[in-house]
């Protein structure tokens, strides 16, 4: 559909390149985000730091996330083999802040357990549907970012503003919106990465509380806004 494209092209003009995943350094020990490189991660300590940050992301802000994020790494534990060696009591106490901690810590131990499993080859997205806590938005989220592959991730985010524009009612099953999307544009990684990170920065401005959209002047900047090409570069 014509229109996905010129959303994303009116996104990218507006927002500029966000540099998703954000990643840790350890120098700063912060989380930094990469607009333009689409190269990270770089190692399978960062890649699994994508799984982890898409797990504690679920049902709370990546703020959150972020927070439990960090303090993982503060207590050096910021790796698979380092989560499956904490105690209970430790691990559920560093990720408390991402909320549903005992459920979370659980579902850590074992997205460590299949990262290790993989012995550094990509999972497949059924494998990943087949990990305890991981369902497609997380599947999807750790793909794109972590192993770079080209799999749109559906967020509520996807759901309201394009339900506001009328290309989908906003209760369709997942996958069909995934399709949708996947069907719209070039199987890029990296245009994929930019666009659900575009879609996350406009709605947490306009579409975090309701009444959705309050403010969104994006279907009047819409018109006359031609297809772009990727919209990313770095060939």
């Amino acid at each position: 559909m014509r229109i996905i494209w010129k959303v994303y092209s009116w996104l990218l003009d507006h927002y500029g390149p966000q540099g998703w995943w954000p990643l840790l350094d350890r120098d700063t020990m912060t989380l930094r985000y990469h607009p333009g490189d689409y190269t990270p991660p770089s190692n399978p300590d960062e890649v699994f730091q994508v799984m982890a940050g898409a797990v504690l992301t679920q049902n709370t802000s990546w703020n959150s996330a972020a927070m439990a994020l960090i303090r993982l790494a503060d207590r050096g534990a910021l790796d698979a083999r380092s989560i499956l060696e904490m105690d209970d009591h430790e691990l559920q106490e560093a990720v408390r802040c991402a909320g549903f901690y005992r459920q979370k810590s659980s579902y850590l131990r074992g997205v460590a357990e299949f990262f290790l499993s993989l012995d550094g080859s990509s999972p497949t997205r059924k494998e990943l549907l087949g990990v305890r806590g991981v369902g497609e938005e997380t599947a999807d989220s750790i793909l794109l970012y972590g192993y770079r592959k080209p799999e749109f991730v559906v967020d509520a985010y996807t759901r309201r503003i394009f339900s506001r524009l009328g290309v989908i009612g906003g209760d369709e099953r997942y996958s069909r919106i995934k399709e949708l999307f996947e069907g719209s544009l070039e199987a890029d990684f990296r245009v994929f990465q930019e666009y659900h990170a575009l879609i996350v920065r406009h709605g947490k401005t306009h579409y975090r509380n309701k009444p959705y959209g309050e403010g969104d002047r994006l279907p009047l900047q819409l018109k006359g806004v031609e297809a772009p090409d990727s919209g990313v570069r770095g060939d």
